[in-house]
């Protein structure tokens, strides 16, 4: 009895950050964008904690693996595409995208679609065991979660419109799938030699983090994936 509840510990922590996902996408349809995030970071840490206990309690298993895909899905995908969903209904449109304000919320779950097959990429890719290929849909999530509530004043300002977000969705759709290497965060030691990269971004992320509130993590994701491009062009050279 005690072994079968021991190997229902990592599923059980999995469908708690499904059931996350299923809250926080019920508070994005309501316009309740800081519930949300809020919501998508706590499915976050529940996502870091069951592939941890099951390895720790030696219990992993083939459902497990497709359980928390599924999980991922819906926290990672169908959650922030219901954020830019509702935010589609209060940016401005221009004159020219008028006839279709009725339409465009809709290319919002584009964002669900390429998660969910970014997912199931990474599932079969063995080149991502110690670095990620395309941008890792925990974070994609974490970036719009974090712009649409830190700098929810400026997307719906007169600034921003309907097509710059369209075409903001289309760029991190293709980001989710596209053959880009991003180093890893993880320090095998300490040395500036072997980290200096690694160093760079912590020591460059401290005064995001200080300054800009909650869009910090909008502006540490943006960042990492313009320095890993940096980097791995320096070493295609």
């Amino acid at each position: 009895m005690a072994h079968f509840i021991i190997r229902q510990i990592p599923n059980s922590i999995t469908c708690c950050n499904l059931i996350s996902g299923c809250m926080a996408t019920g508070a994005a349809f309501h316009g309740h964008y800081g519930w949300a995030f809020l919501l998508i970071f706590i499915g976050a840490v529940f996502d870091f904690f069951d592939g941890m206990s099951a390895r720790l309690l030696k219990v992993s298993s083939p459902i497990g693996k497709e359980l928390d895909s599924l999980a991922d899905v819906v926290t990672f995908g169908v959650a922030p595409s219901a954020m830019i969903f509702h935010l589609f209904h209060e940016v401005s449109y221009p004159g020219f995208l008028e006839p279709l304000r009725g339409v465009m919320p809709y290319t919002a779950f584009l964002m669900a679609a390429f998660s969910g097959l970014r997912l199931a990429k990474f599932n079969l890719d063995t080149r991502q065991s110690t670095s990620f290929i395309g941008v890792p849909t925990p974070a994609n999530t974490l970036f719009w979660a974090s712009l649409i509530v830190g700098y929810h004043g400026f997307l719906v300002s007169e600034n921003f419109n309907a097509l710059y977000l369209f075409l903001a969705v289309c760029v991190c759709c293709y980001l989710l799938v596209a053959e880009i290497p991003l180093f890893a965060l993880k320090f095998k030691n300490l040395s500036w030699r072997d980290n200096k990269v690694k160093f760079i971004f912590v020591l460059t992320c401290i005064p995001m983090i200080v300054f800009l509130g909650v869009g910090c993590f909008a502006a540490i994701i943006a960042w990492y994936i313009i320095l890993s491009l940096f980097t791995s062009k320096r070493k295609a050279r």
